[in-house]
């Protein structure tokens, strides 16, 4: 039940920094990168599994580049501007950061 908690905390970041991340620039980014980190970092925390934030942190980077793909119309969530190629680089960053965080 943990696995499942953990991917559905992982989709969730990632659809949050998804919606969120062009928001007020660059406030909304930092907010997001932010987030994303102290989620990850906190389902280790809670449930003291490295495991389980790797299960999350690879849910975010599903959501997050499927959402960087063209929908059934062509549009883009996350576009090809500084601040969407951010959250793509950096968010992948917090999440290797958050994975590595000691419990």
């Amino acid at each position: 039940m943990r696995k499942i908690y953990a991917i559905l905390i992982g989709a969730g970041l990632g659809a949050g920094s998804v919606f969120l991340h062009s928001s007020l620039v660059p406030f909304g980014l930092i907010f997001v990168l932010f987030s994303t980190l102290l989620g990850i970092w906190c389902i280790g925390r809670m449930w003291g599994g490295r495991n389980l934030k790797i299960l999350a942190a690879v849910s975010w980077i599903f959501v997050v580049l499927r959402a960087g793909f063209p929908g059934i119309n062509q549009e883009y969530l996350i576009e090809g501007s500084a601040v969407g190629i951010s959250l793509i680089n950096m968010g992948f960053l917090a999440l290797v950061i958050a994975v590595l965080l000691p419990a």
